[in-house]
C-alpha cells in the first residue's frame, strides 16, 4: 500500500512538471496544424517532395517507352516551323515499320501544315495505334485545341496539365468530363492500348475501393484528392493522381526525328514498344517545370507524358510504388506525435547540448523515415513534422523544462546549502560549548554557577541558530550571524569578513581558555573577491572559524596562532597555522564533517583544501581558489549552469 501510494505521488509530481511544458508544447502543435489547415507549409511541403524525389536512386531508363523529340536541328534541316505534314507522315510510317504497339502524336494539328496534309490525313485513318492530342480544357480566354480531323474520337487524348501555384507540375489530369462526353488524356490512352497489347483481359474500368477511380487488372489507380499531402483546398476535378517521376538523368531512350529517318535507332527500341512523338525545342516553348526529377531545369511536355505512362503502366506490370499518402487522421497522428517526442525531449534531457543532440538525432530519424516512404510511394508530412520537433524541442517547451529543473536545483541547492549551514553552526557553537561542560566535568572543575553560565550560554547559542534558520528560510538574510548573536553583511570585503570572524572566535575564551594567552599573528590582506557569491562568502568565513575552533579544541600546548589570508601566485589563501601537538596527536587527520565541507568549498572554488603538519610541530590548515577575471568568471558559471547535469 505504502509503495502504491509512493508511486502515485511521483506520477502526480510528474503530471504538474508535465503540465508547465506540455500545455505550451500542445499550443505549439496546434499553431502548426492550424498554419497547415490554413495553406502556409504548403509551398514548404512541396519542395520537401520535390526535393526526395530528386535524392531516390537512379532507376534505369525504361526501356517500354520511346520519344522521338523533334529538336532545333531537326527544325533547321527540315527549314520551317510546325514541321510539316508530309515530315510528319513520313516519321510515323518509318517508325511503324517496326511494329510499335502504340504512336502518340504530341503535336497541335487542328489545321493543315503543307505540304502533305492529304498523306498525313491517310496515315492517320490507315494505323488504328496512332494516337492524337486536343486540348479540352479551355485557357484563360476560353479558346479550346481541336484534334486533327481525320482521327476518331476513341484515338484522341487531351494534353492539358494542371501546374500548381507555383508553376510546377505535380499531378496528372487523365480523365474529365467534359459538356459533351467524357474525355481522357494521351497517356491514358496510349497505356490502354500497351496494357491490352500485353494482355487482351487488361481493360480500363472503374475502381473497387474507389468508384470514380481507374483500375487496369487488379491495379487501381488512387485518385488525388483536395488535401492530399500538403495540397490545401487543391482543385480535384477530373480523375488526377500525383505524379512519381522516374528518377535518374535518362529516364527514357530519346532519339531524334533525324535519327528514326536516318536508320539509327535500334529497332528494339521501337518494337512493340510505346512511341511519343513530340518537340524538344526550346524555340517551340513547350516546357514545363518540374523538380521531381533529377535535373531541376524546365523539361518538354512530352517528356511530362511519357512520365505518366510510365507510372501507370510499370505499376500495373511490375508492382512500381504508386505515390499515395495517408489519410487525414493518421497525418496529424503523425504530427502530434512528432511534437510530443519534441516535448518530451525538453523534459527528460533538460540539458541544452542533450537536447540538442537527441533533437539531432530525431531529425535524421524524422528525414530518413520520410525519405525511405517515399522511395515506397508514401509522401508523409515531412514538414509540419519537424516544425513541431523542432519548437518544442529547442522552443519555449524545452526553456519551461530547463527553467523548471533549474529551479529545482536551485531549490535543492538551497536546502542544502540551509542544512550545512546550520550543522556548521552547530558544531562551531553548541557543539563547542557542550564539549567544553563535558571536559570540565570529567575533569572535576566545574562549578554549579559555571555550569549554570555555561548552560545558558549553550542556551543562547541555540536561540541564535534557530533564529538565523528562521531567517534564512524566510528571507534568505545575506548575514552572517557570529555565536554571540553579532550579525555581519555578507556583501563587504572578503577580507573584513574574515577579519571579524577571526576577532570574534577568539574572544571564545570561555570555551577554549586558551585563546586568552595565545601569541597571535594576524595578517588580512585585500583580495579579489567578486567572483565569490553570499554562499560562498558565507562557507569561507565558516572555514576559518571552524579552523580556528579546531585549533582550540585540538591542538594541546598550542601557544601560537598565525591566521592570514593574502594573494600570492595567482590564488587567494587563507592560512590557520598553529603550533600544538600536531596532527597525529590531535587526531585531526580522521575525515570529520568539517573536513569533507572544506573539500566541497574547495571544489566549488576550484581551488584545494590542505591540512598538513608545520615545522616544528603543529598543524596547517589551508584554502586556496585562483583569482580570476569577474567576467570571465560570469562567462564561466553560465555555461556551467547551462550544462548542470540533472538532479
Amino acid at each position: 500500500m505504502k509503495r502504491t501510494n509512493t508511486r502515485w505521488r511521483k506520477l502526480q509530481q510528474e503530471l504538474a512538471v508535465w503540465q508547465i511544458g506540455a500545455i505550451p508544447g500542445l499550443m505549439v502543435i496546434g499553431l502548426i496544424v492550424f498554419l497547415r489547415l490554413l495553406g502556409f507549409l504548403q509551398p514548404l511541403e512541396w519542395w520537401a517532395l520535390d526535393y526526395f524525389l530528386r535524392l531516390r536512386p537512379s532507376e534505369a531508363p525504361d526501356e517500354q517507352i520511346l520519344i522521338v523529340g523533334i529538336d532545333e536541328k531537326d527544325i533547321q534541316a527540315v527549314g520551317t516551323y510546325p514541321i510539316p505534314d508530309a515530315n510528319l507522315a513520313a516519321l510515323v510510317e518509318k517508325l511503324q515499320s517496326y511494329q510499335p504497339r502504340a504512336i502518340g502524336i504530341d503535336n497541335v494539328r487542328d489545321r493543315a501544315v503543307p505540304p502533305g496534309h492529304d498523306q498525313f490525313t491517310q496515315v492517320l485513318q490507315k494505323y488504328d495505334n496512332l494516337f492524337g492530342i486536343e486540348k479540352a480544357l479551355p485557357d484563360a480566354d476560353g479558346n479550346l485545341v481541336n484534334p486533327p480531323a481525320a482521327l476518331p474520337p476513341e484515338r484522341v487524348g487531351f494534353v492539358d496539365l494542371i501546374p500548381d501555384q507555383d508553376g510546377i507540375i505535380r499531378r496528372a489530369l487523365v480523365g474529365a468530363p467534359t459538356e459533351s462526353d467524357y474525355k481522357f488524356s494521351l497517356p491514358m490512352l496510349l497505356t490502354e492500348r500497351y496494357l491490352n497489347s500485353e494482355d487482351p483481359a487488361i481493360v480500363m474500368e472503374n475502381g473497387i475501393a474507389d468508384a470514380e477511380a481507374f483500375r487496369f487488372g487488379s491495379t487501381e489507380l488512387t485518385r488525388f484528392h483536395r488535401n492530399d499531402g500538403g495540397y490545401v483546398n487543391a482543385d480535384d476535378r477530373g480523375n488526377q493522381f500525383l505524379i512519381n517521376y522516374r528518377s535518374g538523368q535518362h529516364p527514357f531512350h530519346t532519339v531524334t526525328l533525324s535519327d528514326v529517318m536516318q536508320g539509327k535507332v535500334p529497332p528494339d527500341w521501337i518494337r512493340d514498344r510505346l512511341v511519343l512523338i513530340g518537340i524538344r525545342a526550346v524555340s517551340a516553348g513547350d516546357t514545363e517545370q518540374v523538380r521531381g526529377v533529377d535535373y531541376a531545369k524546365p523539361i518538354y511536355g512530352v517528356e511530362v507524358h511519357a512520365h505518366v505512362a510510365s507510372q501507370m503502366i510499370n505499376a500495373v506490370l511490375h508492382h512500381r510504388p504508386w505515390l499515395t499518402v495517408w489519410s487525414d487522421p493518421w497525418e496529424y497522428l503523425w504530427i502530434i506525435g512528432w511534437g510530443i517526442l519534441g516535448i518530451s525531449l525538453g523534459r527528460f534531457l533538460v540539458v541544452p547540448w542533450k537536447v540538442l543532440l537527441g533533437l539531432g538525432l530525431a531529425s535524421v530519424m524524422l528525414i530518413g523515415v520520410s525519405f525511405t516512404a517515399i522511395t515506397a510511394g508514401v509522401w508523409l508530412a515531412v514538414v509540419p513534422a519537424f516544425l513541431v520537433l523542432v519548437f518544442n524541442g529547442t522552443g519555449l517547451t524545452a526553456a519551461l523544462f530547463y527553467r523548471h529543473q533549474q529551479d529545482l536545483q536551485a531549490r535543492l541547492s538551497d536546502r542544502q546549502l540551509l542544512i550545512d549551514t546550520t550543522y556548521t553552526e552547530i558544531h562551531n557553537h553548541p557543539v563547542q560549548t557542550l564539549a567544553r561542560i563535558l571536559q570540565r566535568v570529567r575533569e572535576g572543575n566545574l562549578s554549579p554557577q559555571s555550569f549554570y553560565a555555561d548552560l545558558e550560554r549553550l542556551e543562547q547559542q541555540l536561540r541564535s541558530i534557530e533564529e538565523s534558520v528562521r531567517q534564512k528560510v524566510t528571507l534568505m538574510d545575506d548575514q552572517l550571524t557570529l555565536h554571540d548573536g553579532k550579525k555581519l553583511d555578507l556583501h563587504r570585503p572578503i577580507h573584513e569578513l574574515l577579519h571579524e570572524v577571526y576577532r570574534n572566535t577568539l574572544s571564545r575564551t570561555q570555551d577554549y581558555p586558551g585563546f586568552a594567552t595565545l601569541v597571535k599573528i594576524p595578517n588580512f590582506e585585500a583580495i579579489e573577491n567578486r567572483r565569490l557569491t553570499v554562499q560562498q562568502r558565507e562557507a569561507i568565513c565558516r572555514f576559518m572559524e571552524e579552523a580556528i575552533c579546531n585549533a582550540g579544541k585540538h591542538a594541546e600546548r598550542m601557544t601560537r596562532l598565525e591566521v592570514s589570508c593574502k594573494t600570492a601566485d595567482g590564488k587567494n589563501w587563507i592560512r590557520i597555522a598553529d603550533n600544538g601537538c600536531g596532527i597525529d596527536a590531535a587526531g585531526s587527520n580522521q575525515s570529520r564533517y568539517g573536513t569533507k565541507q572544506a573539500e566541497q568549498l574547495a571544489h566549488q572554488l576550484g581551488g584545494e583544501f590542505r591540512r598538513v603538519a608545520n615545522s616544528p610541530k603543529g598543524t596547517i590548515c589551508e584554502l586556496s581558489y585562483p583569482v580570476s577575471r569577474f567576467w570571465l568568471d560570469q562567462l564561466r558559471q553560465f555555461f556551467k549552469s547551462g550544462y548542470a547535469s540533472q538532479p
